[in-house]
């Protein structure tokens, strides 16, 4: 509760969204509808207040049972240099952004090559909120278990791998293993099924870009957020790549909105209803 004459600020306005999941938690939070608009807080808040909600009230409300995806990318499409660096291709803003997504979800995905050679911890240390699940696709059993996600015991970690995969490998304490014995059981709607019969229903897919681009082109993303940093890199690691329409009209322009994160831009693309 604010005090009288106090201004709802972000700190308290986020602490209130990442409990919202209904339009009954979000009346209950002082969130309420607007004259033919977004809802906005009852109550004086700072400008920094209604735009966190205005930014993720949307992703809150989604539903149980949510799939979304974000992918920072160059100006001309890359995520990384040639030579692999990715440190850091978007700005503070971005990674802050990324963090929130991550508090507002059950699990965190990324796929072995991004475990390889990101080394990520994929954790909520930019803002107030509790870790994810994280998962890690691996159906060769390639990435090491030293990586952090296996080893720093700051969330819990699924290690998702073929069969075989995980054979004759000592797994840390706190690491759960996923056999999937059948290659198709990889295919990304499959994945979805298999998380949420463990309770993870609101999954974030983080990386790398094979692994964005493949639930983007079967269809198995409800959501995906694309910031945008101005720079250029000529060449290099590539983000969204998937088969393409041979002509214009085809193309996939899904409804989005536009926002600025220090200097990158945030497309946020509604790709389909949960």
């Amino acid at each position: 509760m604010t005090g009288r004459n106090a201004v709802l600020d972000a700190a308290k306005a986020w602490e209130r969204l990442r409990g919202i999941r209904s339009e009954a938690d979000a009346e209950a939070a002082g969130l309420v509808p607007g004259a033919g608009g977004p809802r906005h807080w009852s109550e004086a808040a700072s400008p920094e207040a209604q735009l966190l909600a205005d930014r993720y009230l949307p992703l809150c409300l989604a539903g149980p049972h949510l799939t979304f995806a974000q992918l920072g990318q160059s100006l001309d499409g890359f995520i990384a240099t040639r030579t692999g660096d990715s440190d850091f291709v978007t700005g503070e803003e971005d990674r802050l952004h990324l963090h929130r997504l991550r508090a507002l979800a059950d699990a965190v995905v990324v796929g072995a090559g991004t475990a390889v050679a990101d080394d990520p911890r994929l954790t909520v240390r930019a803002c107030p909120g509790d870790n994810p699940v994280r998962v890690v696709l691996d159906p060769k059993g390639r990435v090491p278990l030293g990586r952090q996600v296996f080893t720093d015991g700051s969330a819990p970690t699924l290690w998702v791998v073929g069969a075989g995969g995980e054979r004759g490998k000592a797994v840390p304490d706190g690491v759960d293993v996923l056999v999937l014995p059948d290659g198709d059981d990889f295919a990304p709607g499959r994945l979805v099924q298999a998380l949420a019969r463990r309770g993870l229903g609101r999954v974030l897919i983080e990386g790398g870009g094979v692994t964005v681009s493949r639930f983007l082109q079967e269809g198995a993303l409800h959501r995906l957020y694309v910031p945008v940093a101005p720079v250029l890199l000529g060449d290099g690691t590539p983000g969204l790549r998937f088969p393409g329409q041979p002509v214009m009209r085809d193309a996939l322009r899904p409804p989005v909105r536009r926002a600025a994160l220090g200097e990158d831009t945030l497309f946020e693309l509604e790709l389909r209803t949960p």
